[in-house]
């Protein structure tokens, strides 16, 4: 569809027609490994792979902080952490007269569509903050208080009260995302459903049994058990070589993909499939023993920015519109994830929020990106920043250390560091040089993750710059 069209079906939209719908599907903690579109055949995700199978699939999307909350901010403002401010998961704000909004004064593109005529709705996670109060367009509300808990007393939000889920959250999110599915399939208006499950995120107990057990005979030779890293924390030691807490990781990405199967039936049935876009993402990888570790950025003191803990998988489905069963391999960013989005709808997209990123609503629709200069992903996580090309990968520890340069084209496990090499001080100069830059030209300096010192050998700790 020609970008001139699709701005003619927002027109539309705001005269009274349904425009293009977007349910957008976000996972909590899964591996780029964890789904058999990407070349699993332990795990079972038949409905992913059903996405998969009728769009288009990313080799290659990378989040901008391999942890939950800031890399969800980036998702929904297009900035990186050092611009809108969240360094980190939120531990506190969350809830309460002391709750903190950790978006406001930012640009979502949910309040572009909202202002174009999009209903916008969420179910699920949201931890970014003042989690009792609806922000950023969104008019439906659901939300767990803070970013996670039992999977059978989950602690959500339901219309401003506080409240505790007895059910299966995976079950509920999804059965709250399709009460809202009804009402806006009964309207005219184009909707917007943000469906944020907290699987596979810890705990990997309390999945449904016959699921977990499904997985009894499973050699998990996707997910080796490697010696101990010596940078792993405590949460290795409780899973590492534990066959139990594989199959509960493995349980809770089955128990969401059935879950995801029944929304995009929802969709079909109501004949809306077709003009809706779905998409599916992680907020952040995750490692199952690889490398020697459970975990994502922070499951390494020092923090990590290993491919397992930056790539995620990422699925853009809309049959008449995107490519179908096709894999790109372009490198793209969750900082690209805002203008493209906006691109895609022929929405405006701000000018005024010194974006970082750019649209790659071109692959969307079966063409090419400018490739006339070279690809480079960029990813910041407090004192850690990271550039990547297509062939190294430099790491750059602020103060702690140490730095890690790693030839991708040879080295692709990560295996090798190269940065104390006489050989490669060059190439290692050069990065350094390139991302100083880049990370210059769009750091606000009183949010600079530099200036973040999470304590040594306490994980997770969470901090805001404002």
């Amino acid at each position: 569809m020609k970008r001139d069209n699709r701005r003619e079906f927002v027109r539309t939209a705001l005269a009274g027609d349904r425009g293009p719908n977007v349910i957008f599907i976000l996972s909590d903690d899964q591996g780029p490994w964890a789904a058999g579109c990407y070349g699993n055949p332990e795990i079972r995700t038949p409905n992913i792979d059903r996405l998969a199978a009728t769009g288009l699939r990313f080799e290659n999307f990378f989040v901008a902080t391999p942890v939950c909350s800031p890399s969800r901010a980036t998702l929904l403002t297009g900035r990186i952490p050092s611009q809108h401010g969240v360094h980190d998961w939120i531990s506190g704000g969350n809830v309460g007269p002391d709750a903190i909004r950790y978006m406001e004064g930012e640009q979502a593109y949910t309040h572009v569509m909202a202002r174009h005529g999009w209903t916008c709705g969420i179910s699920g996670k949201w931890h970014l903050g003042d989690s009792q109060i609806p922000q950023c367009g969104f008019s439906d509300w659901y939300v767990h208080q803070s970013g996670g808990g039992d999977y059978n007393a989950a602690p959500m939000v339901r219309n401003g009260q506080l409240i505790t889920e007895t059910r299966y959250i995976t079950d509920v999110i999804t059965d709250e995302a399709l009460a809202m599915l009804d009402r806006y399939a009964a309207a005219q208006a184009p909707f917007y459903l943000s469906v944020h499950y907290t699987a596979p995120h810890s705990p990997w107990t309390g999945h449904p049994e016959d699921v977990v057990q499904s997985y009894d005979g499973c050699a998990f030779e996707s997910c080796p058990q490697e010696p101990r890293h010596p940078w792993a924390i405590s949460l290795t030691d409780q899973c590492l070589g534990s066959r139990e807490m594989l199959k509960g990781y493995f349980a809770a990405v089955t128990a969401m993909d059935t879950n995801i199967g029944r929304i995009i039936d929802a969709l079909e049935a109501k004949g809306l499939r077709e003009n809706t876009l779905v998409v599916f993402l992680s907020d952040n990888g995750f490692s199952c023993g690889h490398h020697g570790f459970w975990g994502k950025g922070n499951g390494t003191l020092p923090r990590n920015m290993y491919e397992n803990s930056i790539k995620v998988p990422a699925v853009f489905s809309q049959p008449t519109a995107i490519p179908q069963n096709e894999v790109a391999d372009a490198m793209v960013s969750a900082y690209d994830f805002m203008p493209t989005l906006l691109d895609y709808l022929g929405l405006p997209i701000p000018t005024d929020c010194s974006l970082p990123g750019g649209s790659f609503a071109p692959l969307l629709r079966g063409g090419t990106v400018d490739t006339s200069e070279p690809v480079v992903i960029y990813d910041e996580y407090g004192p850690v920043q990271m550039i990547r090309t297509e062939e190294w990968k430099y790491v750059y520890r602020h103060a702690h250390g140490p730095d890690e340069l790693l030839d991708l084209r040879n080295d692709p496990d990560e295996r090798e560091n190269l940065a104390a090499e006489p050989a490669h001080q060059k190439q290692m100069r050069e990065l350094k040089v390139a991302m100083d830059e880049w990370f210059a030209r769009y750091v606000i300096p009183s949010r600079d993750g530099l200036r973040e010192e999470a304590p040594e050998g306490v994980p997770g700790q969470s901090w805001l710059v404002r």
